[in-house]
């Protein structure tokens, strides 16, 4: 998985350097604690101090040197606003101020200039600020303590607040710009594959390559069915009992549905074939360098692609919890946003509207494609299916539902100005009774009547897909979506 790259400085006044012994040294003290701290989640570049407009000239040139996805921007002492304006005037990448003071309280008794220098770091935000906001410069600010675990012994004051609410919340929404910053840098690098089709008639699914491109980066690989089936060719006997073991280690074979007609226990022949595709599947994935994989085919009865895709879920559900999430009828906004979530370690699973019930104030969804397993609330299920529903052909399919608690759907659609948005909505996965169809399925409480929830959620123009993470996500699906220069909204609490 490719890291972000994280642009850091400290932002001081070089007059002061001579005047106060120890404070350079002290305040780089604090750059090299951030630096090492943001190390854990990306490659950091960090220039060290700015302290006049030389130095923010040069800071600028060296983060694009180094093509950084975010700048951190420390505040260790009062500086001018023209020291640091050069950096980001040069280099373009998405700005965030850190206001982190070192201690919760100034020894008052004991403290002289010195020491104030080092602690009055929200003296300045307010006048970068102002500079950026009149340069036009978009930025944010993370405001609360730096959180270190030792004091400095230049210090007359404790500085130890790695304790302390303000330390841990501001450093929890530090990591999330960085994590959202690594989703930045592998859309920028991401290939998706789009094999055959979109389901015909279904308008919210269409999309325009060249825009997700221009807006988003990625590359879209497109790919024909020959194309697996030049891999399945390939596919040893070795290779197909190495995916019955991973079918059995993560699935359980269902008997027969005791509801549902159709939804049968799957026969030897069925697994087997479910088994081998799953196998050129990941064949495919791999020659193509394949980051996600979008897909639907329509055939002619007794076309042997239509056999072929009768075995696509169950490997398509391997590779998602693998970091490859795939998404039916072509969605392939969907699969970028099951992507999004898979960066960000949440999970991601292909879903939609199955019902709503009203009784439990809970929305039903599913669907009857991919799982993502790693989110799956024990080990899914799997069920022959003598049909797929509005579909051609039969095969194997996965019923299951997200592990219960709190989780966040997110769906990337498309506005009539030919804009991307991103929708997210936070809620929790609560167990009841589900349908035994062959598709997945979790029942949902967004936390308010399902008719109002719909009613916010329906005038943003979703598609009628959206992917379920797990974990409430919003605050960093916003911070994605900045980066990305993306529209966001939220819905519902």
């Amino acid at each position: 998985m490719l890291k972000a790259r994280i642009g850091l400085y400290s932002a001081g006044l070089n007059t002061y350097w001579a005047q106060f012994a120890g404070l350079k040294d002290r305040l780089l003290g604090y750059n090299s604690f951030i630096a090492e701290r943001l190390s854990q989640v990306g490659e950091v570049y960090n220039f060290g101090l700015v302290d006049d407009e030389t130095a923010g000239r040069q800071a600028g040139e060296y983060f694009n040197a180094h093509n950084v996805d975010i700048i951190f921007a420390h505040s260790a002492t009062y500086f001018t606003s023209s020291t640091v304006l050069p950096v980001h005037q040069i280099c373009k990448a998405p700005a965030v101020w850190l206001n982190l003071q070192p201690t919760p309280q100034m020894n008052y008794a004991k403290t002289g200039t010195g020491e104030w220098l080092a602690h009055c770091v929200g003296c300045p935000v307010p006048e970068a600020s102002n500079a950026f906001e009149r340069a036009g410069i978009p930025f944010h600010v993370v405001n609360g303590l730096l959180g270190l675990e030792k004091t400095p012994e230049i210090s007359v004051t404790d500085e130890v607040t790695a304790h302390m609410p303000q330390a841990q919340k501001a450093w929890a929404e530090i990591l999330e710009w960085a994590r959202a910053a690594q989703v930045k840098r592998a859309m920028a690098h991401a290939r998706f594959g789009f094999l055959g089709n979109n389901y015909s008639g279904m308008l919210d699914m269409y999309s325009d390559f060249t825009m997700l491109q221009a807006q988003l980066g990625l590359h879209v690989e497109l790919l024909e069915m020959c194309d697996l089936d030049s891999q399945l060719n390939k596919v040893t006997d070795a290779e197909v009992a190495e995916k019955r073991a991973e079918v059995e280690r993560f699935f359980t074979i269902s008997g027969d549905s005791p509801s549902d007609p159709i939804a049968k226990k799957p026969t030897e022949e069925q697994l087997d074939w479910a088994c081998r595709v799953a196998a050129a599947q990941e064949r495919l994935v791999k020659a193509r360098r394949l980051d996600g994989l979008s897909y639907y085919y329509h055939g002619a009865d007794g076309n042997h692609y239509e056999e072929l895709q009768g075995g696509f879920i169950v490997g398509h559900s391997l590779l998602t919890a693998k970091g490859v999430p795939c998404a039916g009828e072509g969605d392939l906004k969907t699969n970028v946003a099951m992507k999004i979530c898979d960066l960000l370690g949440t999970g991601g699973s292909f879903t939609e509207i199955v019902a709503m019930d009203y009784l439990t104030n809970t929305m039903l969804l599913g669907h009857d494609g991919p799982f993502h397993i790693s989110i799956s609330d024990g080990k899914p299920v799997l069920r022959g299916m003598g049909v797929f529903h509005g579909k051609r052909g039969s095969g194997v399919s996965v019923e299951a539902n997200v592990i219960s608690g709190p989780v966040t759907t997110l769906g990337l659609t498309q506005t009539g100005a030919g804009r991307l948005r991103l929708i997210a909505s936070e809620g929790v996965a609560v167990k009841h009774p589900i349908l035994t169809i062959g598709n997945t399925q979790t029942h949902v409480d967004f936390g308010m009547p399902l008719d109002d929830y719909m009613d916010q959620w329906f005038q943003y123009a979703p598609t009628h897909h959206c992917a379920m993470s797990v974990g409430h996500n919003a605050r960093l699906f916003e911070k994605v979506a900045q980066l990305l220069g993306v529209e966001y909204v939220k819905v519902g609490k």
